[in-house]
This record gives C-alpha cells, sequence and structure tokens, in this order.
C-alpha cells in the first residue's frame, strides 16, 4: 500500500462516533445515525481505504460496519478489551473520544485485523431475536427461582408470568422460523448444523450468528477464536499449566450446553468423554475437550458444504 492509503478508527458512541483519519491529524464527529453515517461514507469516497477498524460497543456499531461493508470499504470491529491493551502498549493511559479514534487508526495500520465476510442479509434481525429469546429464559429462570420462596396471592402472580414467559419464548421461535423461511440458502446451513446430535436449531442459530467465521477457518484457529484451545503458559524451564480462556462468551455457552447434550445421546461423542475420564481426566476438563471436538465437526461440516456450492458443475456433452 502507498503512503496516501489511510488506515482509518472510528471510535462509536450511542449518539455520536469519532472518527480519525490518520493517528495523528484532526478527529471528526459525526452522529450516529442514517444522516452521520451517510457523510461518513461520503468523506470516505474516492480516498484509498486500507482498512477501518471500529470498537465493538454494544450493537452500536453494527449499523456503521454492515453501511462501510456494503459500500465496499474494508471495515471490522474489534474486541474493547484488545484495543485498549494496545493503547496501554503505547503508553496511551489517557481515555477520551478522540484519543481512542487515533489509537484505533494505529491499530489498523499496525495491526490490520483481517476483515469479516459480510454478513447475510436479515442477519440483524436474527440477532435481535435471539437476544430476547435470551432475555426471555432469563426472566423465567429468575421467577422460578423466586416461585420457590413466594407464598399466596404473589405465587398465583408469579406462576401467571412464567405462563405468560412461555407462551413469548415459543411465540419467539416461530418468528425465527418465518424469518429462517425467507432465507433457504442460510436455512440450509442450520439444518445442517442441526443434523448433528447435541445441536438444536436455536443452538445452530446462535453459532452460524455470533461465529460467522465458522468453516471459514481451520480447526485449530476456530478453537483458538472461540475460547475452547488449551494455551501454553511456559516461560524458560517453567512450563505451565495449559488453560483455555478468552474468546466468545456467548458461543463458548452454546456450545458447553450442546456438549452435554452430546456427551449423553451422541454415541462417538460420549464414548469419547468416557475414554478421556477414563483415562483420569477431570469431567470438566473432558467436557471442555467434548466442547472442541464438536466445533471441529460443526466446522468441517459447514466447509465442505460451502466448498460443494462452489464447486462448478461438470457439463456432460
Amino acid at each position: 500500500m502507498d503512503s496516501q492509503t489511510l488506515f482509518v478508527g472510528i471510535d462509536v458512541g450511542k449518539y455520536r462516533v469519532d472518527i480519525a483519519l490518520s493517528d495523528e491529524g484532526p478527529v471528526a464527529q459525526f452522529k450516529n445515525d442514517d444522516e452521520g453515517i451517510s457523510q461518513i461514507l461520503r468523506l470516505l469516497e474516492g480516498r484509498s481505504v486500507g482498512l477501518v477498524v471500529l470498537e465493538a460497543s454494544g450493537g452500536y456499531e453494527r449499523q456503521i460496519l454492515a453501511s462501510l461493508l456494503g459500500a465496499s470499504v474494508p471495515a471490522v470491529a474489534v474486541n474493547p478489551r484488545q484495543a485498549r491493551d494496545f493503547a496501554k502498549a503505547l503508553g496511551k493511559l489517557e481515555k477520551t473520544d478522540a484519543i481512542d479514534a487515533r489509537t484505533l487508526a494505529q491499530f489498523a495500520r499496525s495491526v490490520r485485523p483481517p476483515v469479516r465476510a459480510r454478513s447475510p442479509e436479515g442477519l440483524g434481525e436474527v440477532q435481535d431475536w435471539l437476544t430476547r429469546r435470551r432475555q426471555l429464559v432469563e426472566m423465567m429462570v429468575a421467577e422460578k427461582n423466586r416461585a420457590q420462596q413466594a407464598k399466596g396471592g404473589v405465587l398465583k402472580d408469579i406462576r401467571a408470568h412464567i405462563d405468560w414467559l412461555k407462551k413469548r419464548i415459543q411465540e419467539n421461535e416461530r418468528d425465527l422460523q418465518s424469518l429462517l423461511k425467507g432465507a433457504p440458502e442460510w436455512n440450509a446451513e442450520v439444518e445442517l448444523l442441526d443434523d448433528v446430535k447435541g445441536i438444536g436449531r436455536i443452538a445452530a442459530l446462535t453459532l452460524l450468528t455470533a461465529l460467522p467465521e465458522l468453516g471459514r477457518l481451520n480447526r485449530k484457529q476456530i478453537a483458538k477464536l472461540v475460547g475452547v484451545a488449551p494455551l501454553c503458559r511456559d516461560s524458560g524451564t517453567l512450563r505451565g499449566k495449559r488453560t483455555c480462556w478468552g474468546g466468545r462468551a456467548d458461543v463458548r455457552a452454546c456450545l458447553y450446553m450442546a456438549a452435554l447434550v452430546a456427551a449423553r445421546f451422541n454415541d462417538s461423542m460420549r464414548a469419547f468423554y468416557r475414554r478421556l475420564v477414563a483415562a483420569g481426566k477431570p469431567k470438566k476438563v473432558a467436557l471442555v475437550a467434548c466442547m472442541r471436538k464438536l466445533l471441529t465437526i460443526l466446522n468441517a461440516r459447514l466447509r465442505d458444504h460451502r466448498a460443494a456450492l462452489s464447486a462448478p458443475t461438470s457439463v456432460t456433452p
């Protein structure tokens, strides 16, 4: 890339965004709405943009990121902890929106994180419905816990709320099913993952939305990304204990429940789990190994499925 190539940092807030076209230049501010995003696109139009880095900000970055990718501008949202650690490594202990934007621009130039493939149309709505379902389930669990101590009219009210929550969860799942019917290619991938014992439709949807890299990375890369790969802690003659940490918590939670089911009802996974326990592995370690194995199977299935779809078809003369 030439010296005129821009590496852009965008600090995203609820109501406004700060954008730095370099790690030393001025910082411009725009509203975080349709008009503001249009102004950002016009600002970048016609320029040689190497990469735009945004900080994941509770979903407030989603529309900007989608708009940039839709305009063929290379952009990626990074983990805030990763960006903050980078700033500390540079000795930047201050924290303002302008400083964060410049730091993200420097992060883009120095680290150059890979750009993810653009999400399918309608994915944002599916993510919203999945988030809403998780909220409903959490509310139902909380109400069931309260019901254990409640009496009289309060208990009756809690039970009525639990019944309402159950109906809303069922309606939520029907809404998700309707969205899938409108996207046959995406629905095929959900069916492919759902076919693995231990993975249900909600788990398949969660994995596809929260882990778009699934099927695009090798088994070691995807395990490390999720946080189920044992990481070494060695220094000099010290050989530390391998541990799993980091990664995407929502994906790990989904895989944990799937592995629990698979270790009981999936023949190959059950045999794998029992073999590890019989070899002296703690049950929790054996379960994490099942999570990693399950992730490897799903990753390979999706990779082979997409490869088969993209393979050229031979025409018989």
